[in-house]
């Protein structure tokens, strides 16, 4: 949502656009009325206003909030000088010029920019302000004095003086409501989502996320299915042959079901513009890096022919070296998951068949589960490390490595103990009851993590900011204390964290990077 829509062109050859809502806030901490206003904060706010910023300041119940806009015209300038890469309308990212601003792509809402590129050259504006004087100036907030040094951010000074508490994005409210309406409160479409709007509000990360959530949700409808008839139908003299076929039928759904969400997945890059070709061009680019370090440019045709033995040998070893270290890595990899977590497996399975109550089973199987979580994290963690050490050949090459090393890794943990379960009880019976009690649990947790605790920490910090303002001396007694505004709400609410883990989805989504 932008005021007064997308405008026209101006002489400097700019879109001639009214400013942003409101997308960025500062936090910073409230002092008394009485206070003296010439402190650090209002000069924050003077110098904001001298970049071009428009600034409007909001005292809640917590803090106070310095709510930022700009026109469009002061971000594309910001971009320009950031040297931002867009794509053009002939197909290939080039360096954005303000001044050539009919050239680039617009993004599907008809703006400029995207979410991602408004909040980069958001924080290159503010954090740009800096001391340009010859001395230090003297800043004083709440009795304390400090000096702003010559060249240095203004907001990275007030950051280490604890100042400035945050810098986060801020809602759109009119785009807010209406993707709540008609995306997240939308019953009548259960599985349908409007993918675009999401794309242009929140960017391609999360659009693709929750596109392969919607696909794959859509998906799940053929092995539901096939599972209940499964379990409910008898097929009397080819029961035999049900499961086997089943089997099969879920292996052949999860080839078939990744195939076609490649194939939407690029489908969605190509609708919203997306190209990789100069993306493919820095990666072949960077290939090519190491013969250019040790070739000279004026001899480099020379060379090619002259030490084609040695250039061919050095480019065989680095090969074969790149090859040991992924060996090396999934060695350490599948030896951590040996030797680690199988005797956790063992002491487990021993608790559960030494307790005898259902109640007790259900509870220590939670702490397995979360205890196996937080393991998990770790794991995901070390294999991005031990990848960064790989000698892999592009992008392309280290996600595949990540995703192998994820996925065995969330495979393993995931189903290492039920296998050590199926082994030790060789009873289907027991092992369907262990697989209930699993499912159980963990739903309970996911739930309860993602869900339950964000509420309760948004409630209790809720409640602690309005009990402290009434304790405060100005507030009235006898009237209600609410958080009022909306910049305040979205403060105190802790940030989403997608149940999928970040090693996860950097393997998963790798290359929908926001534009």
């Amino acid at each position: 949502m932008r005021r007064g829509g997308g405008g026209g062109y101006g002489e400097d050859g700019g879109g001639v656009e009214e400013a942003t809502d409101f997308e960025v806030g500062i936090v910073v901490p409230k002092l008394s009325r009485s206070a003296s206003g010439e402190d650090c904060v209002a000069s924050l706010v003077r110098e904001l206003e001298g970049a071009g910023l428009l600034v409007e300041r909001v005292r809640g119940v917590p803090a106070e909030f310095i709510k930022l806009s700009a026109p469009m015209g002061i971000l594309g300038r910001a971009a320009s000088e950031m040297q931002m890469k867009k794509l053009t309308c002939i197909g290939m990212e080039l360096q954005f010029e303000w001044e050539q601003v009919t050239a680039f792509v617009r993004q599907p809402d008809g703006s400029l920019f995207s979410w991602r590129e408004r909040f980069i050259c958001f924080r290159y504006l503010i954090y740009g302000i800096v001391n340009k004087t010859n001395s230090e100036i003297s800043l004083k907030f709440d009795d304390k004095e400090f000096y702003w040094k010559q060249n240095e951010s203004l907001l990275r000074r007030l950051e280490d003086e604890g100042v400035v508490k945050l810098v986060f994005p801020l809602h759109e409210e009119v785009k807010r409501k209406q993707l709540l309406r008609n995306w997240a409160l939308n019953w009548h479409d259960f599985t349908w989502q409007p993918i675009d709007e999401v794309y242009s509000y929140f960017g391609t990360k999360i659009a693709t996320y929750f596109a392969f959530l919607g696909m794959y949700t859509r998906w799940l409808f053929f092995p539901a299915v096939s599972g209940l008839a499964t379990q409910l139908i008898d097929f009397g003299s080819f029961q035999w042959l049900v499961l086997p076929a089943f089997f099969i039928f879920v292996i052949s759904w999860a080839v078939f079901f990744l195939q076609f969400w490649k194939r939407k997945n690029s489908a969605l890059l190509a609708r919203w513009g997306i190209n990789y070709s100069f993306a493919e061009y820095k990666a072949s680019a960077n290939e090519l890096e190491p013969i250019r370090h040790y070739l000279p440019i004026e001899r480099v045709e020379e060379k090619n022919f002259d030490d084609a033995p040695a250039e061919k040998r050095r480019l065989q070893r680095n090969e074969w070296s790149g090859v040991l270290l992924r060996i090396r890595n999934n060695a350490i990899i599948v030896l951590g998951i040996i030797c680690l977590q199988l005797p956790f497996e063992l002491a487990y399975a021993h608790l559960y068949d030494k307790t005898e109550t259902e109640a007790l089973r259900y509870v220590l199987t939670a702490l397995y589960l979360v205890a196996i979580q937080y393991y998990t994290r770790i794991g995901g963690k070390v294999s991005v490390i031990l990848i960064k050490y790989e000698n892999n050949q592009g992008e392309q090459s280290s996600a595949d490595s990540l995703i192998y090393k994820v996925f065995g890794l969330y495979f393993m943990q995931s189903y290492i103990g039920l296998f050590y379960h199926a082994s030790l009880y060789r009873d289907i019976l027991t092992l369907r009851k262990v697989l209930i009690q699993r499912l159980v649990v963990s739903q309970v947790l996911e739930n309860l993590i993602e869900n339950s605790i964000p509420y309760l920490k948004y409630s209790y910090k809720k409640y602690s900011a309005v009990h402290k303002k009434r304790q405060e001396r100005e507030s009235p007694s006898g009237k209600s204390v609410r958080l009022s505004t909306r910049v305040e709400k979205e403060y105190l609410k802790p940030s989403y964290t997608a149940s999928i883990g970040e090693e996860l989805e950097d393997g998963l989504f790798d290359g929908n990077n926001d534009k």
